[in-house]
């Protein structure tokens, strides 16, 4: 489209005399320039990071698979931590209830600012991104209760229901695809959404025993980690000790120590103290913290949960002929897509909204397809669902796995089919912010 061609979002005809022109929805539209510059910035991060995270999971897998693996497991199994406050854990949980603490803060303070000053904030842009994420969730926990009906493993519904947003882009890198900024904009907020539908499942279905006087006085340090950051006092050297102490006491709770991530991150104010337009100190806090999210917290837990002994081609075999495993890959890999095309098509029906400009079904399917990649939380869940060491644990680990790199494969093959299509709407795109006197900040999030 040229500058001087009819907008996108320009009304349409309107036969009635006498009346204001109406306007189409239109699903996946680009968003404004500051949320589409920022969903690339973030993306163009989280790339890195989901590459390091590949990297950190195959080695972990080929590791435990060599004849040293015993090693792999030795040091995934090392208690260390002081025992007298029940600290002592193994490294592999300490990456699991420890760094995983720090992603769901940055998960945290994403959620604050998209619904505060994001376009969380307006119903209408909110509602696709919030339905595809629920169907996305509801639709694989469905297909993994059907095939687990009548056993003991039902508990494990939730393992396949989330996206890795890293992992996702890493693999639009890897693919080298040009995504169209509404698409990309589209990606994030559902994976938004999805790690708050996801840190709810944790702290609903996965806490054992609540201890309430230890929950009650976790309150305490996060009470006073907030009553800082609402002055804009974010000296590390006093909220990193408050952060501690927080995640200790919820840890100590039974609740699971990564809500203690979340919790902290919702007192953090997004918008500026002095009324101005500009980030806010959410923003500044979760610019400094996403890269040890993304380059080292997220990767470290992938490289000690994803290091699985599959025993070769037969082990592998074994492992996908239990229901437990076959739940979990039939929800990454159709329950995901399926979930979330079919919850766009409904609200499409019914809102009479129109697919963007050059946007196809799909292009959705191949949007849907990569959110089908579960990978970190997925492994997450699977650990809080089943013994990590039991031969179902290792199954589930399995399962997450040959599901993820399914949805990877086919999202890829799918997104590069429309990558010339894609190549033409980011050109579009960038003579228009020119045209509006706007910097250029939708280049791919592959582009360097």
């Amino acid at each position: 489209m040229s500058p001087t061609d009819e907008p996108r979002d320009a009304p349409r005809d309107d036969p009635r005399d006498g009346r204001a022109p109406r306007r189409t929805a239109r699903l996946f539209a680009r968003g404004s320039w500051l949320e589409s510059s920022r969903a690339a910035e973030i993306l163009r991060a989280e790339t890195t990071g989901g590459l390091i995270l590949i990297v950190a999971a195959a080695v972990a897998l080929v590791w435990a698979n060599t004849p040293w693996g015993g090693s792999y497991f030795d040091l995934r199994d090392a208690v260390v931590g002081p025992e007298v406050v029940h600290l002592d854990l193994p490294v592999g949980l300490w990456a699991a209830d420890g760094l995983l603490a720090i992603f769901f803060f940055v998960a945290g303070l994403e959620l604050k600012r998209e619904f505060v000053a994001g376009d969380l904030r307006d119903p209408r842009r909110a509602a696709l991104p919030v339905v595809a994420a629920v169907g996305g969730m509801a639709a694989p926990a469905l297909i993994y209760v059907l095939w687990n009906l009548g056993t003991d493993d039902l508990v494990g519904w939730a393992v396949p229901t989330a996206t890795d947003i890293a992992f996702a882009v890493a693999v639009l890198a890897v693919i080298s695809t040009h995504l169209p900024s509404g698409l990309r904009t589209f990606l994030l907020t559902l994976a938004v959404v999805d790690d708050l539908l996801a840190i709810t499942v944790i702290a609903l279905f996965y806490t054992d025993d609540l201890h309430l006087p230890y929950l009650a006085l976790a309150l305490l340090p996060i009470a006073a980690f907030g009553l800082l950051v609402q002055r804009h006092v974010h000296r590390w050297w006093l909220l990193i000790p408050l952060a501690v102490v927080a995640w200790t006491l919820v840890h100590e709770s039974g609740v699971h120590a990564t809500v203690a991530g979340v919790l902290l991150a919702f007192t953090v104010p997004v918008l500026r103290r002095d009324g101005e337009q500009g980030p806010g100190l959410a923003e500044h806090l979760e610019h400094l913290v996403r890269p040890v999210s993304a380059g080292f917290a997220v990767p470290a837990f992938a490289f000690f949960a994803a290091g699985v002994h599959i025993g070769g081609w037969a082990g592998l075999t074994d492992s996908m002929s239990d229901r437990v495993a076959l739940g979990i890959v039939c929800g990454l890999v159709l329950g995901k897509p399926l979930g979330i095309v079919a919850s766009t098509w409904l609200l499409r029906t019914f809102t009479r909204a129109d697919l963007d400009d050059e946007l196809s079904w799909l292009d959705v399917v191949g949007m849907a397809m990569l959110a089908g990649i579960g990978f970190t939380v997925s492994l997450l869940i699977g650990e809080l669902a089943f013994d990590d060491h039991s031969t179902t644990g290792e199954r589930v680990k399995v399962a997450v796995l040959v599901g993820s790199v399914v949805a990877a494969s086919i999202a890829a093959v799918v997104l590069r089919l429309r990558n010339r299509v894609y190549r033409r709407i980011c050109e579009a795109e960038e003579i228009d912010s020119d045209h509006d006197g706007v910097p250029d900040a939708f280049e791919s999030v592959t582009d360097r």
